[in-house]
């Protein structure tokens, strides 16, 4: 058998040759896409938005994997199909609406009231949920609240003392009889596992919130349910609508953009 002898020096050239005709027959290639690609990008980023948000079962609650929740869910599909960026960000309540406010850039706060106040420095989305009828929580043993009254009734009733967050809006029709009954109130900043041991220990006789979020409060507060009842009022509306709130930095168009998209899932949906 003849054995040939291949120098060594002239193959690897050949295959640094073959290597570099490959690579740039693959760059030719791309060259058609690439400049779409980076547009894409560009806009993407430009657009992108910073969503602020607190841990508040059962409307947003953060995940092993992502964010979700009753308001969050419309709000990622809405997002998506317009082709938007977002970004979560965990931001403490009482300092969202300051970020709005502020203006500083492409900012926007979830699951908030419309109220004529916040309409001055932000604009609003189309709404992404609306809440069961507001309902109080008491104390269980505590006589002196039933349910089927009037609002008016039970914000009178000088026996009374009504828990309130600070900052906080209830919507309009509960806003406006506070605001004409002027009741015995505690304010407080406290979150609302914070709100319901104020109750508890009797610093206070009931707080406004959603029954949604009432029904998740109880359960997972480590305290029995037995020892709090809801209060029904017999002339309490439709729930409130919770809206997105965007600062004015966030162009226009793309927020109309994202409002097609929200109002097809709420009709779909609710």
């Amino acid at each position: 058998m003849i054995k040939f002898k291949i120098p060594f020096v002239p193959v690897l050239c050949l295959i640094v040759s073959i290597s570099l005709l490959y690579s740039k027959t693959l760059i030719n290639n791309g060259r058609s896409s690439q400049p779409f690609q980076s547009k894409t990008i560009a806009r993407v980023t430009d657009n992108i938005i910073t969503m602020h948000y607190h841990e508040r079962p059962p409307y947003y609650i953060t995940g092993s994997l992502d964010v979700y929740g009753l308001c969050v869910d419309p709000v990622k599909f809405a997002f998506k199909k317009a082709g938007i960026a977002l970004s979560w960000e965990k931001t403490p309540a009482n300092r969202q609406l300051d970020i709005i406010r502020s203006n500083r850039s492409n900012d926007c706060i979830i699951g908030w009231f419309k109220n004529i106040e916040r309409e001055k420095y932000a604009r609003f989305s189309h709404y992404i949920y609306q809440d069961l009828p507001a309902i109080a929580l008491a104390r269980s043993d505590n006589n002196n609240i039933l349910s089927n009254q009037t609002l008016e009734e039970i914000l009178s009733n000088p026996d009374l003392v009504l828990l309130k967050k600070r900052g906080y809006s209830y919507g309009n029709f509960i806003d406006t009889k506070i605001s004409k009954l002027n009741p015995n109130q505690v304010i407080t900043s406290a979150k609302n596992i914070g709100m319901l041991e104020m109750i508890y220990s009797k610093r206070a006789d009931y707080f406004f919130i959603s029954k949604e979020e009432a029904l998740n409060l109880t359960v997972s507060s480590g305290l029995s349910d037995r020892l709090f009842k809801f209060i029904h009022f017999s002339d309490m509306p439709q729930g409130n609508k919770r809206y997105l709130l965007f600062s004015h930095k966030v162009d226009e168009q793309v927020i109309e953009k994202i409002n097609t998209t929200l109002k097809h899932y709420v009709s779909e949906t609710f």
